[in-house]
């Protein structure tokens, strides 16, 4: 029997990925095809398996990927083949959105189909504003209209007069080409030339930027400062309580622009930090983390954990990799029994802990030589330390712990790799001069940037470079890079708070 197809109508919001309602994210997870408008966010798409059908239908103004007509007849094949289609939209379906066009097609081609509602951009981005639609004693009545009327239908149908006095808030969706006629038409009907206005682009994006301005000086200040689509504008006395009300665009590192050059895998953490304190992040992965080529030696050491005094783990990775291998065994942390565990920082400790394990053993400052020197009266000549860590790694730690006279055995947990899916966006980030920070978390991540940069490599020098610690920026020096921020504390958090200390100043 042919599976039935169905598509979901789904509104994916402003833009800010957060703002993805839980529906359509579980549409997403399932779909078997997403049909997707320019405004969809990479990290909502992300949600989307990674078998499904990806098709981009992004409609500009006059710059179609996909005119309407060919959209809706897609939307009908892809159900027709039985496929559950995701059709992503900016904002919310039923707003500007077109979806009604979209699900009368495919009502006539006998297809089924759901709507899943977005938070429209016309409350939303005036929110991220600061901006009210209606705030007591303001306005108590607003109005969502199109900037961009459809032009096959000859005469404006817009109640120019209507709106201009009768309404608080006025919000124009696509409106920014069209601003000086929607300007004039609201003035000749009687809307004072005084009234104030705002422009927002990009809104809810960490490049909004909010120009506000009058109603009769509009046209002339979107012209001087080159604002350009997507963005709304909003007419209405609520525009004066941005002043009190702003907050998005307050954020710490609001404006900034930062490369995230970390593991894929990890650098979530990071970018959803920077995130929230108002950053865009670009994420750029210069190394990929992947298992070991050849796992006997730690297999081996698995066997004979009880022969060891103490276990060390100098990163979060080599703690995951190692709880892999011992499961495999047929182990588990009852075999860690009779052995000290030390981590190098914090965050290899949380690691352990995740397990049911706590370190014995965090030094005060997170780096190798630190980690040797809390270890040195720990232990005595003839005692086996095993350190399971990367493949290539520096060599102070097993170095300092053989002097003592203990027995190191060093094995291998995991592997990095050169690695940069994103070289493109990065690239182009670094050109334009628009990355304000690249932040590098390990000497892994310098030396692996700059093998996928290449010749490339001092495009680098127009922007801030943040390390996450001494031996990072050590290594940075060594290629000819200069650190302009080093975290106090080396870890994630510490180079959040360096970073926010550099842009204070």
């Amino acid at each position: 029997m042919t599976k039935q197809g169905k598509v979901y109508l789904i509104g994916a919001g402003p833009g800010d990925p957060g703002l993805l309602g839980l529906k359509a994210k579980e549409c997403l997870e399932t779909a078997d095809a997403v049909v997707y408008d320019r405004l969809a966010d990479p990290r909502i798409l992300a949600f989307a398996r990674k078998d499904a059908e990806m098709v981009y239908v992004g409609k500009a103004s006059a710059n179609h990927t996909m005119r309407q007509p060919d959209i809706n007849k897609l939307l009908v094949k892809l159900a027709q083949e039985g496929k559950t289609v995701a059709r992503l939209k900016g904002g919310d379906p039923f707003v500007f959105g077109r979806g009604g066009e979209e699900a009368i097609e495919l009502l006539e081609a006998g297809q089924p189909f759901e709507f899943v509602p977005g938070v429209t951009s016309a409350i939303a981005v005036a929110e991220y504003a600061g901006i009210p639609v209606t705030h007591r004693h303001v306005a108590t009545s607003f109005a969502v209209i199109t900037g961009h009327e459809d032009p096959t239908k000859g005469a404006s149908t817009i109640n120019w007069k209507g709106l201009a006095t009768a309404v608080d808030t006025l919000v124009f969706l696509m409106g920014v080409e069209n601003i000086e006629k929607i300007s004039s038409q609201l003035i000749a009907n009687g809307r004072s030339a005084d009234c104030p206005a705002a422009v927002i682009r990009w809104g809810t994006h960490p490049e909004q930027r909010t120009l506000v301005t009058t109603l009769g000086n509009a046209a002339a200040d979107v012209k001087a400062n080159n604002l350009k689509p997507p963005a709304i504008f909003l007419v209405g006395e609520v525009v004066k309580l941005r002043e009190q009300l702003q907050w998005f665009d307050n954020k710490p590192l609001f404006g900034q622009t930062i490369i995230v050059t970390r593991a894929r895998a990890q650098a979530s953490d990071l970018s959803k930090k920077l995130e929230a304190l108002g950053a865009k992040v670009i994420e750029a992965p210069a190394i990929k983390i992947v298992p070991a080529a050849d796992y006997a030696p730690l297999d081996a050491a698995v066997q004979a954990l009880s022969d060891y005094k103490w276990l060390v783990f100098t990163s979060a990775n080599g703690v995951e990799y190692f709880f892999e291998r011992l499961l495999l065994a047929g182990k588990d942390a009852r075999a860690l029994a009779g052995v000290k565990l030390a981590a190098i920082g914090s965050a290899t400790a949380d690691a352990l802990s995740k397990h049911g394990l706590t370190a014995d053993l965090v030094p005060s400052a997170y780096k190798a030589e630190e980690l040797a020197e809390a270890l040195a009266d720990k232990i005595a000549a003839g005692d086996k330390i095993l350190i399971a860590r990367a493949k290539v790694a520096r060599e102070v730690l097993p170095e300092a712990l053989r002097k003592i006279g203990a027995e190191v055995n060093v094995v291998t947990a995991y592997e990095t790799v050169a690695d940069c899916e994103n070289k493109e966006e990065l690239l182009q980030a670094l050109t334009d001069g628009s990355a304000s920070v690249v932040t590098f978390t390990s000497s892994s991540t310098v030396t692996n940037l700059l093998q996928v940069l290449g010749e490339q490599k001092n495009l680098l020098q127009k922007a801030t470079l943040a390390a996450i610690g001494p031996i990072t920026s050590e290594t940075m020096r060594k290629h000819g890079l200069t650190p302009a921020v080093e975290a106090e504390k080396y870890t994630i958090d510490g180079l959040i708070e360096a970073i926010r200390k550099y842009f204070n100043k």
